[in-house]
């Protein structure tokens, strides 16, 4: 169990990562193309600009190498999930690739493309919504095996309650993180204008936030009670992730300590996502998948923890110096320095 339960965590940091970092992105996109509809972009589109530069490339990183390890530790999830996410999965990596052309296209292409900024802001907030139904799918409830056959139950996972209520935490989570770090990151440039506009944005998606995941943790009552019950044996994990939200959120509306107050959502979602992780143990897919049933044997296991810590490690330094070298730089969060 202990190889296992390592390989799980470290999955579950990469995917954290990714949740983080690509809720910023996307929703600086979303923000972007909000910006322009509402003649605000003179305003916030430099900020948003500062920061989408030099991270879009690298957001994926953590995606792909979560996909990646979950298949190698637990092979069966490749049978499973492979039917599954055929149609949600397909259309999230399309909509991952419209993203970064059009990306590509808006900023290094043709200007000033109301088109291309449409684009870029609207997947910033479908690719959230269709990779959500992996975590919705992972409860069970929505495939049954058939004479060997994985049968996906479409309807079963469109009428759900649940899965709506995970689409909407997901869709909001991203625009209430990202306001937060804009916040942060207007703050450091000194640019008054952005930092007054994006705190609105911040406390306008606190609330609905909240509210999502009170409505993610009722639904799930009905929908899984045995994870539900496992949940509240580690309630102190989301009372604390409550805790760091009220921190956040007031010290944005008092105006002050703007890092601070994005390290306490960084903690916020470090406690609530790791408090349903470890809630859902052990198993990877209810009812089919488990720790020790899915994974691979122990010589793959070993083998491949070792090779995501080390990817780990050096992930974590080649984002340290892109904040060190761009993000934080003190010219270039003020646009002295070209992008």
């Amino acid at each position: 169990m202990e190889i296992q339960l390592l390989g799980i965590t470290v999955l579950w940091i990469f995917l954290y990562g990714y949740l983080i970092v690509a809720s910023i992105d996307f929703g600086a996109g979303f923000f972007a193309y909000y910006g322009k509809v509402t003649k605000r972009d003179d305003v916030i589109n430099n900020i948003i600009s500062r920061y989408l530069s030099p991270v879009w490339e690298v957001t994926n990183v953590f995606f792909v190498f979560f996909f990646v390890g979950l298949v190698g530790f637990f092979p069966s999830t490749a049978y499973y999930f492979g039917t599954a996410l055929l149609v949600p999965g397909s259309i999230g990596l399309v909509l991952l690739a419209i993203r970064g052309s059009f990306y590509a296209f808006g900023n290094y292409g043709a200007k000033e493309s109301n088109l291309y900024t449409f684009l870029y802001g609207a997947t910033g907030l479908l690719i959230p919504a269709s990779l959500s139904t992996a975590l919705t799918i992972s409860e069970g409830g929505f495939m049954v095996e058939k004479g060997g056959t994985v049968v996906f139950l479409v309807k079963e996972l469109f009428t759900s309650f649940y899965s709506w209520s995970v689409v909407f935490l997901a869709i909001v989570s991203v625009l209430y993180i990202s306001a937060m770090f804009l916040t942060f990151y207007a703050s450091k440039a000194k640019d008054i204008q952005a930092l007054e506009l994006l705190r609105k944005y911040a406390l306008f998606w606190s609330p609905p936030t909240i509210l999502a995941s009170f409505l993610v943790f009722a639904s799930l009552n009905d929908h899984n009670p045995e994870h539900f019950q496992n949940m509240l044996d580690y309630s102190y994990l989301f009372m604390l992730s409550l805790f760091c939200f009220l921190i956040a959120v007031w010290l944005v509306y008092r105006k002050k300590n703007y890092g601070t107050a994005f390290l306490f959502v960084m903690l916020q979602f470090l406690f609530a996502f790791f408090g349903y992780g470890v809630s859902h143990l052990p198993y990877i897919l209810y009812p089919y998948i488990t720790l020790d049933a899915g994974f691979t044997n122990e010589t793959m296991g070993i083998a491949l923890v070792i090779a995501f810590i080390a990817g780990l490690l050096l992930l974590i330094p080649s984002l340290y110096l892109i904040m060190r070298m761009f993000l934080f730089d003190a010219n270039y969060v003020q646009g002295d320095r070209p992008k």
